[in-house]
């Protein structure tokens, strides 16, 4: 059963496309990492999932029904975000029990264990909070509501690392506990992959790649060796990135779709492959150039 459906959205800000034609599925119980570079359109499409604001075209399906203003979808997902902003007049108790009140799967003995572990003052405002105590907070409404649908949008911002790992594995925790579909969206893949089932990847608005993790692990191969030869291998495949090294070594990054033969071949040649990083797979196809930061300082 597939929990979110989008079909050819895109969404507009003053004449500007922040998402263009995003076609995808999102299944029951899955954590599926949303990923992307600063301004790729991940809070607007995840905005769009949760029914705060409208796509210009396509349509847009979660739990069946289209989320914008949607009582049903509202009260069976969670949004949660460094944006969050209670009532300065509500105590931290005071959002723990409206929380409570809202959230029909509400595990009020999780949130008082989380909070108490987390050295939260209940009496304190959430206005009053450091940055990274406000994420931390966020993260245990976010944890403790149990929605069907629970959205992450860059969740540790300001979280010194300790807390981070903390929160990943509490979320993996409940997950396994009380599972859910989970949208984790960062731009630290790195960080997150271990929890992750599926990754959507876009880029400038646009869907890159949506591939279950294992696949994008298998995704690309690294040559490097002697240039003349690594450039003859790869002449007619595309180059996802490339950097030269030294006088005559070229390090190249293409898709992993070598034969066996020719993996043999480039062996026998003398030139080294290698895996990739899933992180750096996610740079290299969202990079702006094939050569990355290093094209912005090769002249001619």
């Amino acid at each position: 059963m597939n929990v979110i459906e989008c079909k050819e959205v895109s969404k507009v800000y003053h004449q500007k496309k922040a998402l263009s034609n995003l076609s995808f599925s999102i299944e029951e119980n899955k954590i599926t990492g949303l990923i992307g570079r600063n301004g790729a359109g991940k809070t607007t499409l995840l905005k769009i999932i949760a029914g705060f604001i409208h796509e210009t075209e396509g349509e847009t399906f979660v739990f069946g029904e289209e989320p914008f203003n949607n009582l049903h979808v509202s009260a069976n997902r969670i949004f949660i975000d460094d944006q969050m902003i209670f009532p300065h007049s509500l105590t931290l108790k005071d959002i723990l029990r409206t929380a409570a009140s809202f959230y029909h799967n509400w595990d009020n003995d999780l949130a008082e264990r989380l909070v108490s572990y987390y050295s939260f003052n209940l009496k304190q405002r959430h206005h009053h909070l450091s940055k990274g105590m406000k994420s931390t907070f966020n993260s245990i409404i976010g944890l403790a509501a149990r929605c069907p649908l629970t959205i992450f949008d860059e969740p540790t911002t300001g979280m010194d690392s300790s807390v981070r790992k903390d929160f990943y594995r509490s979320l993996l925790k409940e997950y396994l506990n009380f599972p859910r579909t989970i949208i984790l969206s960062s731009h630290l893949l790195n960080e997150i992959e271990d929890l992750l089932e599926d990754i959507l990847l876009i880029k400038d608005g646009e869907k890159c790649l949506h591939v279950s993790l294992e696949e994008l692990k298998e995704y690309a191969i690294a040559l490097n060796g002697d240039e003349e030869k690594v450039k003859e291998i790869t002449s007619n495949r595309e180059i996802l990135y490339e950097k030269k090294i030294g006088i005559n070594q070229l390090y190249v990054v293409v898709k992993n779709d070598l034969s066996l033969r020719e993996k043999e071949q480039t062996v026998f040649s003398n030139i080294e492959l290698s895996a990739v990083p899933s992180d750096d797979v996610c740079s290299y196809l969202t990079n702006k150039s094939i050569g990355g930061i290093d094209d912005v300082f090769n002249r001619g």
